[in-house]
């Protein structure tokens, strides 16, 4: 869409940091990035090879895994451009694309991370019928479902952004282009749009949160009324890593939400915006596989099975 702004480029403020400090943070985020990269496509890769892993909670965490791969890529590579060269320019457009896929990324990852918790539910409190009711199209409706709803979701207040006028400054005081940052910039009235936002953010991380509360809720009750404590503890270990996930995510992502009513100090959104960015899809894989015996044992099989040769 035309945008008549004066504006053509912003200029990602970052962090302020030396030389020394720079070329530390490019080797650690380097680092993370590709370990993130591994990590999250050696998932893939286990539950592909891995027969036994054909099951609907591992097709929930490939896509999670999917979804990992590109929030971290949406923001890492101009990061690192930032530290290695202190190139802090970004166009106007891909300003706008960066921030949308952002935040379109979180959404979907929220809403999956709902779906899951559905998973867990149907399968604790309804074992007999879970694969009646976790048929393969029915997984794969509800992935494409939050796949449109993280794109309802965020399309408006992205279009209504491109509707803004920036006339300087251009200083966008973050290490991307964040949509707070954006609005704070615009020389137009951005009353409306700020009350879309909040609205959808509301929509979406309340939304999803009280689904995986409501859901826990009856498995917990269900751990609760079981006769043995193995029986106990089967159900809920298989909810662990899901729920170490939920608690890191949920708790950036509130405070992200809370940050337009509360006027929150930036430096705090800036460590929030990492903690959900990049440090929750480089632990995402290693609680999925640390946590779980199934997947450990897939992964003792294959690796036993190539060298063998099979």
């Amino acid at each position: 869409m035309e945008n008549r702004s004066s504006v053509i480029d912003f200029m990602l403020a970052a962090f302020p940091m030396t030389l020394t400090m720079r070329t530390f943070f490019f080797s650690l985020l380097t680092s993370i990035h590709i370990i993130t990269l591994s990590g999250n496509i050696l998932i893939i890769l286990i539950v592909w090879k891995s027969h036994s892993l054909h099951t609907p909670m591992y097709y929930f965490l490939v896509n999670l895994s999917i979804l990992d791969i590109c929030f971290t890529s949406t923001i890492i590579p101009k990061f690192l451009n930032i530290l290695a060269s202190e190139n802090r320019s970004v166009l106007f457009q891909s300003c706008l694309t960066q921030c949308y896929f952002y935040f379109l990324l979180g959404s979907v990852e929220l809403l999956l991370l709902a779906v899951m918790s559905f998973d867990r539910y149907t399968a604790v409190c309804h074992p007999l019928h879970y694969t009646a009711v976790m048929t393969p199209d029915f997984c794969l409706c509800l992935i494409l479902g939050c796949w449109l709803a993280g794109f309802a979701d965020t399309i408006i207040p992205t279009l209504l952004i491109t509707k803004l006028y920036f006339c300087g400054p251009n200083v966008i005081d973050h290490f991307f282009c964040d949509a707070e940052q954006l609005l704070k910039l615009a020389c137009s009235d951005t009353r409306t749009i700020r009350i879309v936002n909040l609205f959808c953010s509301f929509l979406v991380v309340f939304g999803s949160l009280s689904f995986i509360l409501i859901s826990y809720g009856y498995i917990i009750s269900a751990i609760i009324k079981a006769s043995k404590v193995g029986e106990r503890w089967k159900p809920f270990s298989t909810c662990v890593s899901h729920l170490l996930i939920v608690v890191i995510i949920y708790g950036s992502s509130l405070f992200l939400c809370m940050r337009g009513i509360t006027l929150a100090a930036i430096d705090i959104s800036k460590l929030s915006a990492l903690m959900t960015g990049i440090v929750t899809p480089l632990l995402s894989p290693f609680i999925y596989t640390l946590k779980n015996n199934q997947v450990k044992a897939s992964i003792k099989h294959l690796v036993i099975m190539r060298s063998l040769g099979v």
